[in-house]
């Protein structure tokens, strides 16, 4: 499960730490943006770590709706892997709908941390496995789903708190669109 811990060292730690935004109206422009950005890495983080788990939760589910046809001419999930991943990339989104600017930092720490789901759950290759644990299998899946997604609605909530502050800053004049511009033509 994805935890928060208080005072501990993770980019996650830090951005979900009330003292994170605790100062932000004091802040220098750099600072805000620079948390924002922070949050904003994380977000991308949680949002990869969450489509991973889709995919995995809608290759259980399939296996779980072929048997309960009990068709033998059913597809395998072999014939099927392909239009499972695409419908789960291509799908309307449930989000927030946020462009992502940034790549996933730990892309590889997040598929070890699923494969460890798959290792806990014995699932390598869900045609043979039992009905308990296919169950199990999506039950941990959702279980870890739902955190992730807790947690990366709160970074969202972060994210949103900086951006309001920045904004608050340009409308009411205390920051400049043209000092942004010159700063970034330097």
């Amino acid at each position: 499960m994805i935890e928060f811990r208080q005072g501990g060292r993770r980019r996650l730690d830090r951005v979900l730490d009330p003292a994170f935004l605790a100062d932000l109206g004091t802040c220098s422009m750099d600072d805000v943006r620079a948390k924002r950005d922070d949050a904003a890495q994380e977000e991308t983080d949680l949002s990869y770590l969450r489509r991973l788990l889709h995919a995995r939760m809608d290759i259980v589910r399939f296996e779980q709706r072929r048997r309960a046809t009990d068709d033998e001419d059913a597809p395998s999930l072999v014939d099927e892997l392909p239009r499972i991943l695409a419908d789960n990339a291509l799908g309307p989104s449930a989000g927030r709908g946020r462009h992502h600017t940034v790549q996933p930092s730990r892309a590889e720490s997040h598929r070890r941390h699923v494969e460890a789901l798959l290792a806990d759950t014995g699932l390598s290759d869900v045609a043979t496995l039992s009905e308990d644990d296919l169950t199990a299998a999506a039950t941990a899946y959702a279980e870890e789903e739902r955190s992730v997604s807790e947690h990366r609605g709160r970074v969202q909530q972060v994210m949103d708190a900086c951006n309001d502050e920045l904004g608050r800053r340009y409308r009411e004049g205390s920051a400049s669109v043209d000092d942004l511009l010159r700063r970034e033509m330097q």
